[in-house]
């Protein structure tokens, strides 16, 4: 289940005859071998080897007469890695800013320039590590080789040893010029799932895949896609449009201390630095019909862009939920309405935390000072300031995520969570706590250095 990414065309071969003769105008071809242990009706899986190079053909499939404003013209491809699973993609920016601070200097997707062929122009943005792009002319052959220099397991949460790794994507997006010379109307979208082990860790996965399903009856085996020997990226929506903001170098996490920064413990909240709320994505009547158009890729409605083509903001928020579902049918219907209303969905728990600091134990410390001066008015007016973190997993895992998303950190760097219990035990948090939380629980969290490594235990007071 993909967050902002379209629904993958897995079945072509079985497509009614009606969609027989579409032929995409572009086809991209990852020279690397399919898993032989994917389900049939699953999305093909592909390893690859951290820092090989890997060529990506790229194939002009237009039919004669298909787009000739192309002809003669180069047309640009932006290649992008990135997290398949909806987990990730919610905090993609943390974990690319967490592997950014442990991995300076290194790119997570790169060009090998010497090995590719037809590419003009090639460009990587030094502040978006999992990102290149080039232009290439669609008439001529075009090879490019990539690299991937992250591995599935740097973005997995470490518990005991031998965690499974996270899928990732490679997504390319196609570009033909506008009037202005501007590579920004859309041509043609792809991508195919992909894991990345370390070298040559890609060869053996594949063999030990290969090795289970020999081992498997005939019957199993027709459940089971056969191993291609390369990998056909599979159309979809194009990749949404976000810009992120950030102008600090690295996450608010200094390895020299044995604490995290989320500011002082308590004072002005002019002085507290809170972590970059979320984007609220929600449609101004204000809108223009092409901003509308972009508002409905990003939300997931592509195959809807081409009916609400002259569309404002304002025509669109006009409609009643009858209209929508009536367009789209009962079920994208109720989707986009509530899209359109801005509709927040209530997490299932919610807890407040705040860091203990300096400050917060020297006032637990005079409290009864503080109680017996109050008569004579002295008061030095501060109060404390909590962060609200929303649960809807009711995870551990999820709870590690949301505390380190909000210390602006990876996940990785959170070794162990600990509730403090009767008689100060430190009681290590599990999914059935968490359940039993009660709805606005208050903590005060605090941070121990683990012993064998630059991880942090934190604990909930």
């Amino acid at each position: 289940d993909v967050l902002a990414l379209p629904i993958f065309k897995q079945e072509e071969s079985s497509l009614p005859p009606d969609n027989e003769n579409k032929i995409l105008p572009f086809q991209y071809v990852l020279c690397a071998a399919t898993s032989p242990a994917v389900k049939l009706h699953d999305e093909t899986l592909t390893y690859l080897n951290q820092g090989q190079s890997y060529e990506i053909r790229m194939l002009d499939n237009r039919k004669l007469g298909e787009l000739p404003e192309i002809n003669g013209k180069l047309v640009k491809s932006i290649f992008r890695v990135v997290f398949h699973d909806r987990r990730l993609q919610y905090t993609e920016h943390q974990q690319l800013e967490g592997w950014r601070w442990n991995r300076p200097g290194d790119r997570i997707l790169d060009i090998d320039i010497p090995m590719s062929v037809g590419i003009i122009d090639p460009r990587a943005n030094p502040t978006q590590l999992n990102t290149v792009e080039f232009l290439w002319d669609p008439a001529k052959r075009t090879s490019v080789f990539i690299q991937v220099h992250c591995i599935s397991t740097e973005f997995t949460m470490r518990k005991h040893g031998g965690e499974k790794g996270v899928p990732f994507r490679v997504q390319i997006d196609t570009f033909k010029e506008n009037e202005n010379g501007e590579y920004t109307e859309h041509l043609h979208s792809a991508s195919c799932q992909i894991k990345v082990f370390k070298p040559k860790g890609a060869d053996r996965k594949q063999k030990t895949d290969r090795e289970k399903m020999e081992k498997r009856t005939p019957h199993e085996k027709e459940k089971y896609q056969p191993s291609y020997e390369t990998t056909i990226l599979t159309e979809c929506s194009p990749w949404p449009e976000i810009t992120y903001v950030n102008n600090s170098p690295s996450p608010g996490f200094n390895s020299s201390h044995s604490s995290f920064s989320l500011g002082e413990g308590n004072g002005s909240p002019n002085h507290q630095p809170e972590p970059p709320p979320p984007v609220t994505d929600n449609l101004l009547p204000t809108t223009t019909p092409q901003e509308a158009q972009q508002w409905l890729h990003r939300n997931r409605f592509s195959t809807f862009t081409w009916l609400f083509t002259n569309f404002s903001g304002a025509d669109l928020l006009k409609l009643t939920r009858d209209d929508v579902i009536q367009i789209c049918g009962p079920a994208d219907g109720i989707r986009l309405f509530n899209a359109l209303k801005g509709r927040m969905v209530r997490p299932r728990l919610t807890i407040y935390v705040c860091q203990e600091s300096l400050q917060l134990r020297e006032q637990q410390q005079q409290q009864q000072q503080q109680q017996l001066k109050h008569e004579d008015g002295d008061s030095n007016g501060t109060f404390f300031v909590y962060h609200a973190i929303y649960l809807e997993e009711l995870t551990a895992v999820e709870l590690t995520e949301k505390i380190a998303q909000l210390f602006s950190i990876s996940p990785r760097q959170i070794s162990q969570i600990y509730k403090q219990g009767p008689t100060g035990i430190h009681v290590l948090i599990s999914d059935e706590m968490i359940q039993n939380f009660q709805e606005e629980a208050c903590f005060i969290l605090d941070t121990m250095k683990a012993e064998t490594s630059d991880s942090y235990h934190i604990i909930l007071k």
